[in-house]
């Protein structure tokens, strides 16, 4: 009696009417069906689920979905980045503005505090608070002894100064200076010793 190749410990890649298309390793392998492999639920379950079906065929549709993924993630990194841009845009446009308009509001209160100090109208605001012009009658002037009206005469004498004496020469020397570095150092030393 002869062996009869089977496919049971083999994957299964098509089961037709009256062959089986088995596969192990590289080799492929039809073996006749001998009823074993009739039932349509299991043709139907083996057909839609082998594992051949779920593996990527083509490398180039593998890259090209890879590709895919890499642009959608390219591309919300740059949508965030211009969100960003135009948010940061619109804040400095509504900044610019108020700036603007805080500037309109500085000159309108300048130009209001200078319609204030005319001379009329601080003449109105001091009659309203019970001011009034002052007559001959209403100064009172003050004496003060040793002054003088005359303005050509001075009314306090300058003290006198002592000329000058010619400048002194700098005659100190790198050395003669670090020496008495080092005896204001030493002099330090003794003290904080003592």
């Amino acid at each position: 009696m002869g062996l009869k190749p089977s496919c049971v410990n083999w994957q299964i890649e098509y089961i037709g009417r009256n062959t089986v298309h088995c596969q192990i390793g590289i080799a492929n392998f039809v073996v006749p069906n001998d009823g074993l492999y009739t039932t349509m639920s299991q043709t139907w379950f083996q057909h839609t689920f082998s594992r051949k079906r779920f593996q990527t065929r083509n490398q180039a549709t593998a890259m090209a979905v890879l590709g895919i993924a890499v642009l959608l993630i390219l591309g919300s990194l740059y949508l965030t980045q211009v969100a960003s841009f135009a948010i940061t845009n619109r804040e400095i446009e509504d900044l610019i503005s108020r700036r603007d308009q805080l500037k309109r509001q500085n000159e309108q209160l300048i130009g209001e505090i200078a319609s204030f100090r005319t001379v009329p109208r601080l003449f109105a605001r001091a009659a309203e608070i019970g001011f009034r012009p002052a007559a001959n009658s209403d100064i009172d002037y003050l004496l003060i002894e040793g002054y003088s009206p005359l303005r050509s005469e001075a009314p306090v004498e300058a003290a006198s100064s002592k000329p000058l004496d010619a400048a002194q020469t700098y005659e100190e020397t790198f050395s003669s200076w670090l020496e008495q570095q080092f005896t204001l150092l030493r002099q330090q030393l003794e003290s904080f010793g003592n």
